[in-house]
């Protein structure tokens, strides 16, 4: 195990707008995890398309389902599967440059793993109750395609490792990330807790 797993969360322009700074951060550091990095911002449309990283096969696939569904609601289909799947990253472009993004670092043992559970599934009205997403918006993927916008689901966070890694060097630099001990992080590292007593 990586006692010092990094990974990549990013508030949205939604959880910026709703005052859900505060609250996300203190739910994530309640678990033990460190925060080394965090900064407020705007988001660019080339760091926005290199963050999401999708490939052609994605956008396919993505559009073939785009096209079932729009035929099976009776509406017009008038362009190639590849175009309906950039239009998923259009739309979360256009999203996260809206306004300010709060992105973060936060590290420690599963880091990944530990905020992707917080965070909950990626369709709020799918999250469980207890996540972030589940508890704090009620957005869905056919309310979303309805008004032709991103899903407003609160947070990015990186899934898998691999992800995390490429993505933190989009939004910080090195000198950007902190290294520092927390007191706490005896209490959920040290195996025999030896320096508790006096």
């Amino acid at each position: 195990m990586n006692k010092k797993e990094k990974t990549l969360v990013i508030l949205k322009p939604d959880a910026v707008q709703r005052g859900l700074i505060g609250e996300t951060i203190k739910r994530i550091e309640s678990t033990g995890l460190k925060l080394v990095a965090l900064k407020i911002t705007m988001a660019t449309e080339d760091q926005l398309w290199e963050h999401y990283n999708k490939d052609d096969e994605w956008f396919i696939k993505k559009g073939e389902r785009t096209i079932l569904e729009r035929q099976a609601a009776g509406m017009v289909v008038d362009k190639e599967a590849i175009e309906y799947g950039k239009d998923i990253i259009r739309l979360l472009v256009k999203f996260m440059t809206a306004g300010p993004v709060v992105p973060m670092i936060w590290e420690g043992n599963q880091a990944v793993g530990i905020i992707k559970k917080l965070v909950g599934a990626t369709e709020p009205l799918s999250s469980e109750a207890g996540t972030i997403r589940g508890d704090y918006t009620l957005d869905s993927y056919g309310l979303a395609s309805l008004d032709e916008r991103a899903v407003r689901n609160l947070v990015h966070c990186s899934d898998p490792v691999t992800d995390a890694a490429r993505e933190i060097p989009l939004w910080f630099t090195d000198k950007e990330i902190l290294q520092y001990r927390l007191v706490a992080e005896q209490i959920l590292y040290d195996v025999n807790l030896d320096g508790l007593h006096e």
